[in-house]
C-alpha cells in the first residue's frame, strides 16, 4: 500500500528519529525499546542495517534475550548482523552466548570473516573450551583466514588459555610479525609451565626481533615462574627488570611478593616494602594484601599487623591475608577472634574468608568449629566452592561426622565439582576415615583424571582398614596407569603391610624404594618398618634397624618400638626406647604411660610408682580416653569415667544388662589390661568406664535397631573393649565401626575386620 503525499514527510521524519536514536552511543535503554517498538509496528525489520543497530544497542546494554529475539525476527540476517552480536557478546565476556550465536550463523550457511573469527576464538579462550577452539581454528583454515595476524594472535591466546602450549607455539611460529602482546602471552605460558630455559630464550628472541618487552611482558614472566613454583626465578626476573630500567608497578610487586614469602626471604621482602613506600604504591589494596601475606609467610606477625593497621581503606582481600597469616603461625584463637569481630562489624566476608577459617579449624583440631563455621557460611548466603569442600571434609573425617560428610558430597554433586581431583581426594579420605571404604573406592573410581594425591588417598584408606592386599593392588595399578609412586605412596603401602602383619611384603617394598624407584627412605619409612617388625614380635630386629639407619631416629621411630614393646610386654627394650623418648619428647605423657603399662603388665608396681612420680614432678597428666559418635546429625563426645553426661544413668544400666548377657555366654572381663594395683571387682568397674564402650552404648540407646554405629577413639582400643564390642555387634545385630589411633575396626556378627591383630 502506497503512502499518501501528506503522510510521507511524517514517515521520513519518524524514520530519521529512529536512526538518530540508534546511531547514538549514549541513547538510554528506554529509547532503544521505544525504537524497537516503532520498528515492529512499521515493519522495518526488513531493513537489516536498522535491525543490526538495534542488536548492537541491546547487546551493549546486556539485554541478551532481547538481542536474540531481534535476530530471530530479521527475515534474512546478514553476516554483519551476526558479527555485531558476536563481537558484543565477546567484549562483554558473555562467551557462551557468543559461541551459540556463532553456531547459529554457521547453520544459516554464513561463513565467518576475519573480524568474526577472533571474537569466536576469544570466547573459546574465555571458556577454556579447547574442542570448540580447534573447530573454529579449522573453519579459519578452510576460509583462508588462518594467516591473518589478528586471527593468529587470538589463536595463540586461546591455546595458551587451554594449556596447549605446543599448539600455541605452532601458530606463533607461522606469524610474520607477532606483536608484544602475543610474545608476552607465549613467554608467560612457558614460565607457568616451569620451562625456564625456553621462556628466557623466547624473551631474548623477542628483544632481538625488535619488539621491546613492556611491563606486561615482565610481569607475565614473574607471575608465571611464581605460579609454577620457581620462586627464585621469579625474584631474579624481578631484579633483572629493575636493573634494566623498568620501574615495577603494583602488578609486578603483587606477582613477586608471594615468591619472596615462599622463599622466606625477609631481607628481600623488606627491600620491596621500601620500594613500595618510595613509589607510593602503599595505597594499592592488592599490594598491601601481598605485603601482609609475605610477612605472614616469614612469621613476622607484628610487621604483618602493622601493614594491615596502616591501610586507609581495609578490604576483604587484606583481611583474608591477615587471618591466613595468623593461623599459619599458630595464632588460631586470634584468627578466630578477628574473624568474629569483623563479621560483627558488618564486613562483607567472601568465600575466601570463610574457607580460610574452616581450614584454620580443621587443620588445628577444632573440627566441631569447622562444621559450625560451614553452617554459618551457608546461612550468610556465601556459596562454598571447590576449595571450601576439601577444607571441610577433613574435619568430617576426623570426628567421623558421616552425615555432614555426605551432605558435603551431595553439595559437590549439585555444583558439579565432585570429580575435581582435590574434592575427590578429600571425599576418598573422608569416607575412609568414616569407615565407609566401599564409598571411598567409588569416589576414587569416579574421578576421570587422577593425580598422585588421589592414588595415595585410596591406598591410605585401605591401609587404615587393614586391607593390605587391596592397598598393594592399587599400588600396582597406579604404576600400570603411568603414575610413579612418591615417598607418601610408600608410607601408605608400608603402613598397610604393618596393619596386616605382612612382614616379608613390607620389607620388599622398603628395600625397593631406593633400588627400583630411586627414593631415599625418610624417617617415617623407618618408623613404619620398625612397627612392621615390632608388631610381628621381631623386636630385636626392629632395634637393629634403628641402630643401623643412616638418619637420626626421631620420636616416631622410638615411639614405634616402645608401642611394640607394650604389645609384647618387653621390659628391657621398652626401657631403652622410653629413655630415648624422655630425651626427645620430655613433655609427651603418652611415652611415660606406655612404660608404666609395661611395668604394670609385669606387676612391677615400684617401677610404676617411679614413672608416675616422674610425671607428677614434670606436671604431666595422662590424656583421658575420649570417644566421639555421630547421632542424628550431631557429634557427641564421651570421656572415660565421666559421670556428668545427661544419659549416663541409662548408659550404665544398659552396660550392666549387656555384661550379664555376656557372662551367660561365658565372657569374663579382661582385667589383665587394667594396669592398676586394685581389687578384681574394682578393675571390672574401671573397664566399664572406657569411653568407646560408653559411646557404643550411647549409640544403642539413641538409634533404631539395626542402625550402624560409628565411633572414634583418641587412644588405642583395649583388648577388653574389643571383646565387648564384638559381642555387642552379634547380640544387638549391629555393624559397629571403631577407629582408634592405629586403624579401623569393623565389627559385625561377633567378629572384627582386624582378625584380632592390632
Amino acid at each position: 500500500m502506497s503512502l499518501s503525499v501528506e503522510a510521507l514527510p511524517l514517515f521520513r521524519s519518524f524514520q530519521n528519529t529512529i536512526f538518530s536514536c540508534l546511531n547514538s552511543t549514549t541513547a538510554p535503554l528506554s529509547q532503544t525499546r521505544q525504537a524497537h517498538a516503532h520498528i515492529v509496528k512499521t515493519g522495518f525489520f526488513n531493513d537489516t542495517h536498522l535491525a543490526t543497530k538495534l542488536l548492537s544497542h541491546y547487546a551493549n546494554n546486556m539485554c541478551f534475550a532481547d538481542a536474540s529475539l531481534v535476530l530471530d525476527l530479521v527475515p534474512d540476517p546478514r553476516l554483519f548482523s551476526f558479527s555485531t552480536l558476536i563481537y558484543a557478546f565477546s567484549k562483554l565476556h558473555q562467551f557462551q552466548h557468543a559461541l551459540s550465536t556463532f553456531s547459529r550463523m554457521l547453520t544459516r550457511g554464513l561463513m565467518p570473516d576475519n573480524r568474526v573469527v577472533p571474537s569466536a576464538v576469544k570466547a573459546c579462550a574465555g571458556l577454556s573450551a579447547l574442542k570448540p577452539g580447534q573447530q573454529v581454528h579449522g573453519i579459519a583454515s578452510v576460509s583462508g583466514f588462518d594467516s591473518d595476524s589478528f586471527v593468529q594472535s587470538s589463536l595463540v591466546h586461546m591455546y595458551v588459555k587451554c594449556h596447549q602450549i605446543s599448539d600455541a607455539r605452532k601458530v606463533f611460529d607461522r606469524m610474520s610479525e607477532p606483536d608484544v602482546v602475543t610474545w608476552s602471552a607465549l613467554v608467560s605460558a612457558y614460565a607457568r609451565q616451569g620451562c625456564v630455559d625456553e621462556a628466557k630464550r623466547l624473551f631474548g628472541e623477542m628483544r632481538d626481533s625488535g619488539v621491546e618487552p613492556n611491563l606486561v611482558s615482565w610481569n607475565g614472566m614473574i607471575s608465571g615462574f611464581n605460579h609454577s613454583g620457581l620462586y627464585s626465578e621469579a625474584v631474579l626476573i624481578f631484579l633483572d627488570m629493575h636493573l634494566r630500567g623498568f620501574e615495577p608497578d603494583g602488578t609486578s610487586v603483587c606477582s613477586v611478593l608471594p615468591a619472596v614469602g615462599d622463599l622466606k626471604d625477609l631481607v628481600m621482602g623488606i627491600q620491596i616494602h621500601g620500594y613500595v613506600i618510595k613509589q607510593g604504591l602503599g595505597s594499592d589494596k592488592c599490594v598491601s594484601s601481598a605485603l601482609i601475606d609475605m610477612y605472614g609467610k616469614c612469621s613476622c606477625i607484628s610487621e604483618m599487623s602493622q601493614v594491615f593497621d596502616e591501610m586507609d581503606d581495609m578490604d576483604v582481600g587484606s583481611f583474608n591475608a591477615l587471618i591466613s597469616g595468623l593461623f599459619r603461625n599458630g595464632h588460631v584463637e586470634s584468627s578466630l577472634k578477628l574473624f568474629r569481630q569483623f563479621k560483627d562489624l558488618g564486613m562483607e566476608l567472601n568465600v575466601v574468608s570463610w574457607t580460610s577459617m574452616i581450614a584454620c579449624c580443621s587443620q588445628n583440631g577444632r573440627d566441631m568449629e569447622a562444621l559450625e563455621l560451614f553452617r554459618e557460611m551457608q546461612i550468610a548466603g556465601v556459596k562454598p566452592n571447590a576449595v571450601t569442600i576439601p577444607c571441610l571434609l577433613p574435619a568430617c573425617g576426623n570426628i567421623a561426622a558421616l552425615m555432614h560428610g555426605k551432605a558435603s558430597h551431595c553439595f559437590s554433586l549439585r555444583r558439579g565439582i565432585s570429580t575435581d581431583v582435590y574434592v575427590g581426594s578429600a571425599l576418598i579420605d573422608m569416607y575412609a576415615k568414616c569407615g565407609r571404604i566401599q564409598a571411598s573406592r567409588l569416589c576414587f573410581d569416579g574421578i576421570p583424571r587422577r593425580n598422585l594425591v588421589c592414588w595415595n588417598a585410596v591406598i591410605a584408606g585401605y591401609a587404615m582398614h587393614g586391607k593390605a592386599k587391596e592397598a598393594m593392588k592399587i599400588f600396582d595399578l597406579m604404576q600400570r596407569n603411568g603414575q610413579k609412586p612418591d615417598a607418601i605412596s610408600f608410607t601408605c603401602v608400608l603402613s598397610a603391610c604393618s596393619q596386616s602383619g605382612l612382614t616379608e611384603e613390607g620389607l620388599h617394598y622398603f628395600n625397593s624404594m631406593s633400588s627400583k624407584y630411586g627414593i631415599e627412605a625418610r624417617v617415617e619409612h623407618y618408623g613404619c618398618v620398625v612397627t612392621l617388625l615390632g608388631r610381628a614380635g621381631k623386636l630385636e630386629q626392629a632395634y637393629d634397624m634403628i641402630r643401623s639407619m643412616p638418619l637420626i631416629p626421631d620420636g616416631c621411630v622410638w615411639g614405634a618400638l616402645l608401642s611394640s614393646c607394650r604389645v609384647h610386654n618387653n621390659v628391657s627394650l621398652g626401657e631403652v626406647a622410653a629413655k630415648k623418648l624422655f630425651e626427645l619428647e620430655p613433655s609427651n605423657p603418652g611415652n611415660y604411660i606406655l612404660l608404666s603399662n609395661i611395668y604394670a603388665s609385669k606387676a612391677m608396681w615400684k617401677e610404676v610408682d617411679w614413672v608416675r612420680d616422674m610425671m607428677k614432678n614434670k606436671g604431666l597428666r595422662k590424656n583421658p580416653g575420649c570417644s566421639w559418635i555421630e547421632v542424628k546429625n550431631k557429634v557427641h563426645m564421651l570421656l572415660a569415667g565421666d559421670k556428668s553426661h545427661p544419659q549416663m544413668t541409662q548408659i550404665i544400666e544398659k552396660l550392666d544388662k549387656l555384661s550379664t548377657e555376656m557372662k551367660k555366654s561365658g565372657y569374663f572381663p579382661e582385667t589383665n589390661f587394667v594396669l592398676q594395683d586394685v581389687e578384681e571387682q574394682d578393675k571390672e568397674q574401671i573397664l566399664c568406664g572406657h569411653s568407646e564402650k560408653l559411646a557404643v552404648v550411647f549409640g544403642l540407646l539413641n538409634t533404631p535397631p539395626g542402625y550402624a554405629l560409628q565411633v572414634i577413639k583418641n587412644l588405642r582400643i583395649c583388648v577388653d573393649c574389643h571383646v565387648v564390642i564384638k559381642f555387642i555387634s552379634s547380640f544387638e545385630r549391629r555393624e559397629i565401626f571403631v577407629r582408634d589411633t592405629n586403624r579401623f575396626h569393623h565389627f559385625k556378627d561377633g567378629a572384627c575386620s582386624c582378625g584380632d591383630y592390632w
